[in-house]
């Protein structure tokens, strides 16, 4: 495995921009969903319950 890099710049409360290898992309957090603009989608649950998927395809 090799070395990845990775970063994250806060921009307000629910907002980011994030850094990596492959350029930049921002981020968005409504309330327990945070969705991304590479089309990636988050939502935190109760009891640390957390799930990842695409909201569009790659």
């Amino acid at each position: 495995m090799g070395f990845q890099f990775r970063k994250r710049q806060k921009i307000d409360d629910d907002t980011w921009v994030n850094y990596s290898g492959g350029g930049a992309s921002y981020s968005k957090r409504f309330g327990p969903v945070t969705v991304n603009s590479r089309g990636g989608f988050s939502v935190r649950g109760p009891g640390g319950l957390h799930y990842r998927g695409r909201w569009k395809k790659k």
